[in-house]
């Protein structure tokens, strides 16, 4: 049974802390509550442990201290065949660098996200269309742009409904005009579908997508100065 109520934020992440070497935490006390619907950016310079904290909230990974929490439920107090079960069924996570299986068809790798949770496998033809590439169904991964296959991981990733949509630098890997297109897509289907998107990006254009914006520094979020996080990004890059 969920025990959440209406005013219950759908993400909540109350002090967390993680480290990859003692004494040098990547994240340090960090908290975060977004709500249904919401979609907030997260941005920050290389390094900082964005994609780490979307690992953790999706579960993929454990923190060193903290708690994580999605609908009410506590993922960090899942042990890691529940966690895998619910990230399967109410996590959605568009990566960078698409991760399709190369030896499934476009229409298949859809699938694959429906089968795993029992649902209706004509949904995968409804979001090909959606995405535009219903002409592209039979084909593989190798034989698609990188515009095009970012198109199919937000299929997959949207498929089975899930509350929470993690984007881990969904057009860092694009040119900038697929990167445009990829935008309005995600933009248009997570507001569509009410969906809860926490999104991790370098780009100011990508993280104008969002309803907040927040850096993460010295392990903790804050709210972006935009002006001064464009300079210290701009840095990073030339670093």
């Amino acid at each position: 049974m969920n025990n959440s109520t209406s005013s219950e934020p759908l993400l909540r992440l109350q002090a967390l802390r993680h480290a990859y070497e003692p004494g040098h935490p990547v994240l340090d006390n960090l908290a975060l509550e977004a709500g249904r619907g919401e979609c907030i950016a997260i941005m920050g310079r290389s390094g900082c442990g964005k994609s780490t904290l979307l690992n953790l909230i999706s579960g993929i990974d454990l923190p060193l201290a903290g708690q994580v929490f999605i609908q009410g439920r506590e993922l960090t107090a899942m042990d890691e065949n529940e966690r895998t079960r619910f990230r399967r069924r109410h996590i959605g996570f568009i990566y960078q660098f698409f991760n399709l299986l190369p030896t499934l068809t476009v229409r298949e790798n859809v699938q694959l996200a429906l089968e795993l949770n029992g649902l209706p496998l004509q949904r995968a033809s409804e979001l090909l269309e959606e995405v535009a590439l219903a002409d592209k169904a039979d084909a593989f991964p190798d034989r698609l742009s990188g515009g095009e296959q970012q198109r199919v991981a937000i299929a997959r990733a949207l498929a089975h409904d899930p509350l929470l949509v993690l984007a881990d630098e969904p057009t860092g890997n694009l040119d900038e005009d697929s990167g445009t297109r990829v935008l309005d897509l995600l933009r248009r289907l997570v507001r569509d579908a009410g969906h809860t998107l926490v999104l991790v990006t370098h780009d100011r254009e990508t993280a104008s997508l969002a309803h907040r914006i927040l850096q993460l520094r010295h392990g903790r979020l804050e709210e972006a100065d935009m002006s001064a996080l464009s300079s210290s990004l701009t840095r990073s890059h030339a670093g």
